[in-house]
């Protein structure tokens, strides 16, 4: 009997199969990209958080005339309603995703909400000229994307256990099967 395992993955997309197989260093790999992005977003809270008040408008008020959405952001800017509660959402949210990704407990649900993040911001520094099109936001929103499509979170994390807690006799997932969105 072979004790040997390969680390598969795939998928078919408009009706193109793709197949790969994985380096047995990838469980590693994706592990620490989970936790380095994780730390990355977390410190940024961490940031905003440490200079309280924290204040979106002005970024808000000020993006590129050439971004498609200068106007909705500047809309968002001089709304101070709306100011208030971006100015918590986005400090208290990049903290849970951080601590999500770094303990390995919502990884989906988490990485998700990192890439739209990271999308807003990527909306919001594009100057719409042709080089700046692949900018650093939206390389970090691919990398949360990819820590989503891995299921970074049964590497080394807490979406391993979560998953498998008993409710009723059948593990979480079995029971709830949309949980499999949130979680891994």
């Amino acid at each position: 009997m072979s004790t040997k395992t390969t680390n598969e993955f795939g998928g078919e997309i408009g009706g193109v199969t793709l197949l790969g197989k994985a380096h047995s260093l990838s469980a590693l790999f994706i592990v620490l990209l989970r936790a380095t992005i994780g730390g990355m977003i977390l410190f940024a809270g961490l940031g905003k958080v440490s200079e309280w008040p924290f204040d979106a408008a002005g970024y808000l008020a000020n993006i590129d005339p050439a971004s498609p959405v200068s106007g909705l952001y500047a809309a968002m800017a001089s709304n101070a309603a709306l100011m208030e509660f971006v100015n918590v959402f986005v400090p208290v949210t990049q903290l849970l995703i951080g601590a999500a990704l770094i303990t390995g407990a919502f990884v989906r649900l988490a990485a998700f909400g990192g890439a739209a993040q990271m999308m807003l911001f990527y909306l919001g520094g594009w100057s719409g000229e042709f080089l700046s099109l692949f900018g650093s936001t939206l390389v970090y929103a691919i990398v949360f994307l990819t820590v989503a499509a891995f299921g970074a979170g049964r590497v080394l994390g807490l979406d391993a256990y979560i998953e498998n807690i008993e409710v009723g006799g059948q593990a979480l997932v079995e029971k709830f099967p949309a949980l499999r969105y949130v979680l891994g």
